[in-house]
């Protein structure tokens, strides 16, 4: 990382930055032995939390544990980049083919009535999460990335986005809301917001455990079990935990489950975050919007501007790891470093000698086909929810909400919407696994290496590695 500025006190891992800035939560008692409940929840990030907070609230006499291998948040709900968007992961035709082109439209309106429902539950929970909602900017820095980013609004248009849902910009409102070297067109859309994830992950598990869930952390759980005489069980290291249901809410580590290994794969992202940047700095950049800020390229990148004026970028660096191991320090490559300095200082070249103070890593959950899931099957008392492909932050809220109508049999238009009970087959046995997904994102890095040096239509090689992976 020769040449890079880092800080005095610069950190590689240790969870996240913004565990660093607000420092790490007390550890809650582990499962002190067998227990029985109403809902068993495995996994104490953003989905397992927001279930357990709408059940309550539907229902406060239900009995509900969370079990939590590590603490509350630790996964990507408190690594991740503070995206609060109605962005959602997947195909639109492929959920359309489950239940209709109209199913996929109200899926989307759904998304965008989530981001506002996050935001209002902070407000009313008094969680203060640095959320503003400044919206989302995508912007396109080649031919290529430019032609994209038209079909991809115009494609918008088709699935029932207005114009107040998503525009192209202005080359001046572009230049206004952010200096993006290079930027050669941009997309509006006001349905995002900034958080800082771990606080919003931390305040949340508060609010839940007030509200009467019992919090296990310390706890690993093994297998799931479907119903044996009347109850499902969670398997955990410290005794088995009975229930009606059990809730999967595991995310990119479901592969440390028995039973599960190819069910979902652990996608890696990395991010770093600068020093906060000086005042004639941010006057060539502008962003004074706090829009989030993501670019057109294959291998992308996503960046916010945060609440202490710092800019956090991130993107897939080292994208999967053999035999899906997931890391636990949250220590990401010297390479990854370096390249995400190098598209934070291409995007914004005014900040160069701002230095960098914190670098870290974590896994997301990417089903076979790319589409996230929510299911419960009563026949078993085994549900879950996931696949989020790095689109999490809000869907998880949609999801908490759509299995509390699947546990309480409520029939609404949340259990009606087209990703609920998707069935998705699992991926290859290694080393097909990793041989593909190392192939994937060589092409997709060639594919922007051709795009940017000549290419003004999207590179062969991006069309064969979204052929290969099945997005």
């Amino acid at each position: 990382m020769r040449g890079i500025p880092l800080s005095e006190d610069f950190a590689n891992g240790g969870v996240s930055y913004w565990y660093r800035q607000i420092g790490l939560p007390r550890r809650r008692p582990a499962l002190p032995g067998p227990r029985e409940y109403d809902v068993a929840i495995v996994g104490g990030g953003y989905t397992g939390l927001w279930t357990a907070y709408y059940l309550k609230q539907a229902d406060p006499g239900l009995r509900i544990a969370i079990l939590e291998k590590e603490f509350a948040g630790f996964g990507a709900s408190g690594r991740n980049g503070g995206w609060l968007s109605a962005e959602f992961a997947g195909s639109r035709k492929r959920h359309a083919k489950a239940r209709g082109r109209q199913a996929m439209i109200d899926l989307q309106r759904a998304m965008f009535r989530s981001v506002d429902e996050v935001i209002e539950v902070t407000r009313a929970e008094g969680i203060d999460a640095d959320v503003h909602k400044g919206g989302l900017i995508h912007v396109a820095t080649n031919p290529a990335q430019r032609r994209r980013l038209r079909a991809g609004v115009a494609d918008l248009r088709a699935w029932g986005y207005g114009e107040d849902d998503v525009r192209l910009l202005g080359r001046d409102e572009q230049r206004e809301r952010v200096q993006v070297a290079g930027a050669l067109e941009a997309s509006y859309s006001p349905h995002c917001a900034r958080i800082q994830p771990a606080k919003l992950a931390v305040g949340l598990a508060a609010v839940v455990e007030r509200l009467g869930v019992d919090l296990f952390e310390d706890t690993t759980v093994t297998e799931i079990r479907p119903r044996e005489q009347g109850r499902a069980s969670a398997v955990t290291t410290r005794g088995v935990v009975s229930a009606e249901y059990v809730i999967r809410a595991t995310e990119g580590f479901t592969a440390g489950l028995a039973g599960q290994h190819r069910q979902w794969l652990p996608m890696n992202s990395s991010m770093i975050i600068t020093e906060p940047l000086p005042a004639d700095v941010w006057k060539h950049i502008g962003w004074q919007g706090n829009e989030l800020l993501e670019d057109e390229a294959h291998a992308y990148v996503y960046a916010q501007r945060t609440a202490d004026d710092r800019i956090a970028i991130g993107g897939r660096g080292v994208p999967y790891r053999f035999g899906s191991r997931t890391d636990r320090r949250g220590a990401t490559q010297a390479q990854t470093v370096a390249l995400l300095w190098r598209m934070l200082v291409k995007l914004f070249p005014a900040a160069a000698d701002v230095r960098v103070q914190h670098a870290w890593c974590g896994v997301l959950a990417v089903p076979r086909d790319w589409c996230s899931t929510v299911h419960l099957d009563h026949a078993s008392g085994l549900g879950w929810a996931g696949g989020y492909v790095g689109s999490g932050v809000t869907t998880t809220n949609l999801a908490g909400r759509t299995l509390r109508d699947l546990v309480l049999r409520r029939e609404t238009e949340l259990t009606g919407l087209p990703w609920v009970g998707r069935q998705v087959r699992q991926w290859e046995p290694e080393p097909l696994r990793w041989a593909g997904v190392q192939l994937i994102y060589a092409l997709f890095r060639a594919a922007d290496r051709h795009e940017n040096e000549r290419g003004a239509t999207t590179s062969a090689y991006a069309r064969l590695a979204n052929l290969i992976s099945g997005r």
